[in-house]
């Protein structure tokens, strides 16, 4: 047996009080995320972990990187063949977390995913570094494969066939839009009193706020 139980820390960078709540989540997630980014400087501050409910039963998470987020939602892109693609294709509710280990901060979000609009997955596509774009054509997500020298031919095969041409966007890839319909904030305090403030979606598309019991 590993014993872990020696492993603390003490919580004190900050609080998240109710007096300082904006009305929409949206608008806290936005200003922690700079808070975030301004602190840790560069570095994959839109890491999340995404959950889905895979279609043998179990949950499955994976950590993917958020590409944008608006009033409406969060963006990621993927393969819709890939096993998340197939688990939210079957189940769309779906739950996001980012861990800020620096700020001692995370946002546990609850959402329905769905597909964004092809202009703007062609639009990310178009973005992307070339090697990227090939990726996406290369590699049949999830799927069993024989080694990795089949993904490395496929590719040298299509940088022989793209070369000097224009990478078409693969219809089996592109973004996902999680629209929230409960977020919570987390931010750790001093002798484990945390502070935990959950939004919740109203019928009239409101937000309650509300304080949870570390």
């Amino acid at each position: 047996m590993t014993d872990l139980g020696n492993y603390r820390r003490s919580y004190e960078k900050s609080e998240l009080l109710e007096g300082n709540l904006p009305e929409d989540p949206i608008n806290l997630f936005k200003k922690w995320f700079i808070e975030v980014e301004e602190f840790d400087g560069p570095g994959e501050v839109n890491a999340m972990t995404v959950s889905t409910f895979g279609l043998d039963g179990f949950p499955k998470s994976r950590v993917v990187l958020l590409k944008q987020y608006t009033y409406e939602g969060f963006i990621f892109f993927t393969n819709y063949d890939s096993e998340k693609g197939k688990a939210i294709a079957a189940n769309p509710n779906i739950c996001l977390s980012f861990f800020w280990e620096g700020m001692e901060r995370q946002v546990i979000i609850k959402g329905k995913a769905e597909k964004v609009s092809e202009n703007i997955s062609d639009g990310y596509f178009e973005s992307r570094p070339e090697g990227s774009r090939l990726g996406a054509l290369v590699s049949p997500q999830s799927q069993v494969i024989p080694s990795r020298e089949f993904l490395e031919g496929n590719l040298k095969d299509l940088e022989h066939e793209f070369h000097g041409k224009e990478i078409p966007r693969p219809l089996h890839w592109g973004g996902y839009l999680v629209r929230p319909v409960e977020m919570e904030f987390w931010q750790g305090r001093p002798n484990r009193l945390h502070d935990r403030i959950r939004y919740s979606l109203l019928p009239d598309y409101s937000w309650k706020t509300e304080r949870l019991a570390p």
